[in-house]
C-alpha cells in the first residue's frame, strides 16, 4: 500500500499582529509592535499551499482560531459583554489583550506530535495536541486546536488522539517543532526523533541561561508512551543551549529531517555524535541509511541561520527519490546562506533543488515554512478516512482567496486589537471558514 507525507498548512488568523510575544524568537521580538498585514499573510501561505500542489505534493489546510479569545479574559476577571471585556481589556491590561488576540496558530507545526500507524502499537496514527504552556499566547491553544485536529482525523478506526500533556513547566510541550521522524519510506516502521532543551527532573542536563528551553525531555517522553513507540523506534537528543540562547527557541530553527536525511547545523545538538550514532544504528535495523548534512559553523553561523531561517526550511520527497528545500526569501537575501545552498545542490547531496517563497509576513513574526506546516505520513486508507474538505485542490483555493479578500484586514496595528468590531469580524470569518471545510462546530463561540 503506498503511503506519502501530508503537509496541512495553518492558514493565518485575520487578527495576525505583531506582538512581540515570544521571548526568545528574535524575529518576533525585533519587530514588536509593527503594523501588519493580515490578508497578506494569509495569502503568501495560500500561494505556498497552491504551489506545492501543483507540484504534486498532497497539501492540507489547518484552519486558525477564535481571537480575540474572550473566554480567556473573562477567565482573567474580565466581565461584561463580549464588547465590554474587550475595552476593559484594552483599558487595563493591554499586554493581555494582545496576547488574547494572537495569531500563532498559524505555526501549525507546534499544534501537535504525529505519529504514523507504521510506528505505533496499535496501528493508527496517534496525534497529541502540544500544551505550549511556556508562553500564555500559545497556552490558550490546544483545546481548539484537538477539536480542529479531531474534525479533519475523526474516523477512530484509524486515528487516535491525545490530550496536551499537564500545564506544568516540568512537561513543556511544543510540538512536531522538536519532533521529526526517519524511515525507508512513510509507509515503512522509521525512528522518531525527539529534541528537547531540558530536563525537569535531571540535573545533569545543562540548561540555557538567556532564553528558555521550551521543550523538556519528560514531555517528549510522555508522548513517544502515548503514541505506543517502541523503545528501537525512538531516539531523544538534546539542543545545544548555547544556540537556545542565540535565539534558536525550537529544533526546526536549526535543524530538518525527511525520509533518511538530517539536515543540521554543526552547533545544533550536545553530544552530536553520539546521537548520529544511535540514529544510524535503529534507523539501519529498520532498513534505512541514515544521511546526514552537517552545515559547518565557518561557511553559516548561527546568527545567518536564525536570520535567514535556513533550517526552517521544508525538506520534501520526489518521486524519484531526490529532496526538495523549501526556503524563505530571506535565505537567498543573505550571502553566505545563498552561497551555501548553491554549493549544497551542485555537490550532488540528496537535496537537489532549492525553491524560495515570499513569507515576510510569517518571517517577521518569527515563523519560516516549517513553522507554517505540519506533517502527517498516511497510507492510501488512512488518507481517504481523512476530512476531504481540508484538502487543498484548485477549487479550495480559489474559494479560500476570495474568503481572505472578503474577510480580513489589510492593516493591523496594534490600536486595532482594541476594536470589539474585530471579534464580530473573526467570528463571521470563521463560521464561514468552518463550511468551507467542512469542520463543524469547532469553535468556543459555535459550541457554547
Amino acid at each position: 500500500m503506498k503511503s506519502c507525507e501530508v503537509n496541512f498548512d495553518g492558514l493565518v488568523g485575520p487578527t495576525h499582529n505583531y506582538g512581540g510575544l515570544s521571548y526568545g524568537n528574535v524575529a518576533s521580538q525585533s519587530n514588536c509592535q509593527q503594523s501588519s498585514n493580515p490578508r497578506e499573510a494569509a495569502l503568501q501561505g495560500l500561494a505556498k499551499m497552491k504551489a506545492l500542489m501543483d507540484m504534486g505534493f498532497t497539501q492540507g489546510v489547518l484552519a486558525p482560531q477564535e481571537r480575540p479569545d474572550v473566554a480567556g479574559l473573562r477567565k482573567l476577571g474580565f466581565s461584561g459583554t463580549d464588547a465590554q471585556v474587550i475595552e476593559r481589556a484594552a483599558k487595563e491590561s493591554m499586554p493581555l489583550l494582545v496576547a488574547s488576540c494572537s495569531a500563532s496558530s498559524m505555526w501549525v507545526a507546534n499544534a501537535a506530535t504525529v505519529s504514523p500507524s507504521a510506528d505505533t502499537a496499535d496501528g493508527r496514527v496517534h496525534f497529541t495536541a502540544a500544551n505550549l504552556n511556556c508562553k500564555y499566547h500559545r497556552s490558550i491553544e490546544h483545546p481548539t486546536t484537538s477539536r480542529v485536529l479531531s474534525a479533519m482525523f475523526a474516523d477512530q478506526q484509524h486515528f487516535a488522539h491525545h490530550a496536551a500533556l499537564p500545564a506544568v513547566a516540568q512537561f513543556g510541550d511544543e510540538g512536531a517543532a522538536n519532533h521529526t521522524r526517519f524511515s525507508r519510506s512513510y509507509g515503512e516502521a522509521g525512528v522518531e526523533f525527539f529534541v528537547f532543551g531540558r530536563a525537569a527532573f535531571d540535573t545533569r542536563f545543562p540548561a540555557p541561561q538567556k532564553y528558555p528551553a521550551r521543550q523538556t525531555l519528560e514531555a517528549s517522553q510522555a508522548v513517544a508512551r502515548l503514541h505506543g513507540l517502541s523503545d528501537e523506534g525512538v531516539v531523544f537528543a538534546q539542543q545545544n543551549p548555547a544556540v537556545i540562547d542565540q535565539g534558536v527557541f525550537h529544533n526546526d530553527v536549526i535543524a530538518v529531517g525527511n525520509g533518511e536525511v538530517l539536515f543540521y547545523h554543526e552547533d545544533a545538538f550536545l553530544n552530536t555524535e553520539h546521537m548520529l550514532s544511535e540514529l544510524h544504528d535503529k534507523l539501519g535495523r529498520r532498513g534505512g541509511r541514515l544521511q546526514a548534512i552537517c552545515v559547518p559553523r565557518t561557511e553559516v553561523g548561527v546568527e545567518d541561520a536564525v536570520r535567514s531561517y535556513l533550517f526552517n526550511s521544508q525538506l520534501l520527497s520526489r518521486p524519484d527519490g531526490s529532496m526538495l528545500l523549501i526556503v524563505p526569501e530571506e535565505c537567498r537575501g543573505n550571502e553566505r546562506v545563498w552561497n551555501y545552498l548553491q554549493r549544497l545542490i551542485a555537490d550532488e547531496s540528496p537535496i537537489r533543488e532549492v525553491k524560495v517563497f515570499d513569507l515576510k509576513q510569517s518571517m517577521q513574526n518569527g515563523g519560516g515554512p516549517a513553522c507554517l506546516r505540519l506533517r502527517v505520513a498516511l497510507n492510501e486508507t488512512e488518507l481517504a478516512a481523512v476530512n476531504p474538505g481540508v484538502i487543498m485542490t484548485a477549487p479550495l483555493y480559489e474559494t479560500l482567496t476570495q474568503w481572505v479578500d472578503k474577510h480580513y484586514r489589510d492593516r493591523m496595528a496594534e490600536s486595532d486589537l482594541a476594536d470589539p468590531q474585530l471579534l464580530t469580524e473573526c467570528r463571521t470569518a470563521l463560521d464561514e471558514l468552518t463550511q468551507h471545510l467542512k469542520l463543524g462546530a469547532v469553535y468556543p463561540f459555535q459550541i457554547n
